[in-house]
């Protein structure tokens, strides 16, 4: 089973993805976390340059870039995982990239779809949990974890982080209108309750759902 987590940089992804996976392997289920980009030496690479580099990178070398990480890790990484009945729990897959890279930086969707399918072959999640905050709030929390006053220039945040609130805001947009195509895949959970609230609707979620019904 593949069970991706998306959503606003700052809206509590990792922090559910732990309690998620400390949760079924407390009920005997071998699980694999991963994080996109990374989770491969090369990948982890792409990463350093897509997350810390200081240098300007193009809309489409962006996109490039975090695809070129993801085919290697879903070859290498994801597949062989579920084909060994691994469930796999991934912060971020495609439905970030295009947020992210179409909505958000503009990229010709059809194209970027493409560029998707190729990096993915195919591979679709099973379950998608959308944490839902707003831009201005998930921002504010970022900001506070890394103890920074709010300013998009600031040299601690990662080049992603620095794209400004319009982008932000832009992403935000992006992951209504996906979600609004795939609606039996994705789970939207309201970000602002408290995390046990989240963990219990996901726990809960997930004990209901069935693949039969979200076909």
């Amino acid at each position: 089973m593949l069970i991706t987590f998306e959503g606003i940089d700052g809206a509590g992804k990792s922090t559910q993805i732990k309690k998620l996976a400390a949760h079924l392997r407390n009920q005997g289920d071998t699980v694999l976390t991963l994080r996109e980009p990374g989770g491969t030496e090369v990948a982890e690479n792409i990463r350093l340059i897509l997350l810390e580099s200081r240098h300007d990178i193009t809309p489409v070398g962006e996109l490039l870039l975090f695809s070129a990480s993801r085919a290697e890790l879903v070859n290498e990484v994801i597949l062989p995982a579920l084909k060994e009945g691994t469930t796999v729990i991934l912060d971020r897959f495609f439905d970030s990239t295009t947020a992210y890279q179409g909505y958000g930086r503009g990229i010709d969707l059809p194209t970027l779809s493409s560029i998707i399918a190729l990096s993915t072959g195919g591979l679709k999640p099973d379950i998608t949990f959308y944490l839902d905050i707003l831009p201005e709030e998930a921002l504010i929390r970022k900001f506070s974890e890394k103890s920074i006053p709010l300013a998009f220039d600031n040299d601690e945040l990662d080049r992603m982080e620095r794209s400004g609130l319009d982008f932000y805001r832009k992403v935000y947009e992006g992951y209504g209108s996906i979600m609004q195509q795939e609606p039996n895949r994705f789970v939207s959970i309201n970000a602002r309750q408290s995390i046990q609230e989240i963990h219990t609707t996901i726990i809960r979620t997930l004990k209901e759902w069935s693949p039969e019904q979200h076909s």
